[in-house]
């Protein structure tokens, strides 16, 4: 798999009918490794490792009700109060984070209400703020730890 803009990590990986799968710790089984998965993965353990949220607020690909249709998010994080704290979107490597990829996590959160918006290719990363009130974004130079936002 090609090398992303994240700090190497160790994952399991298994082979099964000639696919390649990985192993996620949120979801406790093996799934079919993506490009979109690698990312998904390396930021499962970014936000893990590197921002301390624990694997106990982290869930994966659920649906929701958009517009009377069922989508998928990628990946959210909740906060010590069980409000969403932060939604992700991931995106293959050769996917290009354009302002339709905004959009569609801008979507996802006036279902979610997270207070920060993370978009991934695994190249790029953007880390966004909510400001509710203006109805606007916030670029950030990155994401808080789960310890800072303990501490609020």
């Amino acid at each position: 798999m090609q090398n992303l803009n994240f700090p190497k990590y160790n994952f399991r990986f298994k082979s099964n009918e000639n696919k390649t799968l990985i192993f996620d710790i949120i979801r406790k089984k093996f799934v079919v490794l993506t490009p979109e998965e690698w990312v998904r993965q390396n930021i499962l353990q970014f936000l893990i490792s590197e921002k301390k949220y624990p694997i106990s607020l982290i869930n994966i690909e659920k649906q929701i009700k958009l517009n009377n249709t069922i989508k998928r998010y990628d990946i959210v994080v909740f906060n010590k109060y069980g409000s969403i704290h932060i939604i992700v979107e991931c995106k293959a490597p050769s996917i290009k984070i354009n302002q339709q990829t905004f959009d569609q996590i801008a979507r996802y959160n006036f279902v979610l209400n997270a207070e920060y918006l993370f978009v991934s290719n695994g190249l790029e990363h953007y880390y966004c703020q909510m400001d509710f009130e203006n109805e606007k974004y916030i670029f950030l130079k990155e994401l808080p730890s789960y310890k800072l936002q303990n501490d609020n």
